[in-house]
């Protein structure tokens, strides 16, 4: 039986990945979190009532902040992982243009911490650092960027994740760790923080209000993104761990494996916002604004390409359209989850 801690296990997409490997394995989860605004323990205490009282004994809960050092006792309530889901991260990039210091203190001393700690462990199987398509800034209509392309932070929430995947890489060249590196680009799900496009939307338009839609400077363009579901987010990252995988060298000798995790449809934000109106039978009422002007430091459009991983056997098997559906429909019959 493996063992495996992960991160931030009260937060949004980790808490989903809790609930997939519980339910498809017999591990053993140790779950490191400091319950702040992006933490909370319902998300945890919902997803476990599926389970045997067996089965939720298969959960720890650690409260621990990463900017301090996992200390001996620390690793004492943690044990011995095989595996190591590092989500934990601080990831409100508004706050981040006002609050940078706070990203640099949250994403990279946190995870350096983490990385100290882990390269202590004699028997590491894997250690998954949870990256972000910010990284490469905004993409051109007709660009989606690969793996390894290069970094143009244009926040500092992106770059502070850049800056942490750097010290992943150094980490597995220095010390040899047994790290795997993902992207994954614009996550939704239930329990989703209210703040975030799609709950707000549904809210929204739930109540007749009116949905800003990002665009570019002519207000005709929306801003694009490959939305993809918590839950195939977690079929990802439990077939990387399960797939044996041939790794590669470029001609650096760069051998830190990266992952795109991308939904397999684009779609602009409009589009997004009336698919969501359709599923509740209302009308959708929106305002087009210049996404520069009203949020510095956001980007138009994000594109990640996701051929690496569909080569290795892996897309998202329900269609996009059929999960925004799944989730309205949730979300109205829960709505304390879509209410700040």
């Amino acid at each position: 039986m493996k063992k495996v801690l992960i991160t931030g296990g009260a937060g949004f997409i980790a808490h989903h990945i809790i609930a997939y490997i519980i339910k498809n394995t017999d591990w053993e989860i140790v779950t490191v979190d400091r319950l702040d605004i992006s933490g909370n323990l319902n998300r945890l205490n919902e997803i476990l009532d599926q389970f045997s009282d067996k089965d939720k004994k298969r959960l720890k809960i650690v409260f621990h902040d990463l900017k301090a050092e996992i200390n001996s006792q620390i690793e004492s309530a943690i044990g011995k992982p095989d595996i190591i889901l590092h989500l934990a991260a601080a990831s409100h990039v508004d706050r981040s243009i006002t609050y940078p210091m706070e990203f640099v203190q949250d994403n990279v001393v946190g995870t350096v911490n983490l990385l100290d700690y882990a390269r202590k462990l004699n028997h590491l199987d894997r250690f998954v650092y949870f990256s972000t398509d910010e990284i490469f800034g905004n993409a051109p209509e007709g660009v989606s960027y690969k793996e390894y392309d290069r970094y143009n932070s244009t926040n500092p929430y992106s770059a502070s994740k850049a800056a942490a995947e750097e010290f992943c890489v150094a980490y597995e060249n220095t010390y040899k760790l047994p790290i795997y590196i993902t992207h994954t680009m614009n996550v939704f799900g239930e329990r989703q923080h209210p703040e975030k496009f799609i709950p707000m939307c549904i809210k929204k338009i739930r109540d007749g209000e009116v949905i800003t839609i990002h665009s570019d400077k002519t207000k005709t363009i929306p801003g694009t993104r490959h939305y993809i579901h918590a839950e195939d987010v977690a079929e990802a990252i439990y077939f990387l761990l399960k797939k044996d995988i041939k790794l590669e060298t470029d001609f650096g000798g760069a051998k830190c494996p990266k992952f795109n995790i991308v939904g397999a449809e684009e779609i602009n934000n409009l589009e997004l916002a009336q698919i969501i109106a359709d599923s509740q039978g209302k009308e959708l009422k929106y305002e087009m604004v210049d996404f520069h002007s009203s949020r510095p430091g956001h980007d138009l459009r994000y594109s990640l390409s996701g051929e690496k991983m569909k080569k290795l056997g892996w897309t998202p098997s329900i269609k996009l359209t059929q999960r925004i559906k799944q989730v309205v429909e949730w979300s109205l019959n829960n709505e304390n989850w879509i209410e700040l």
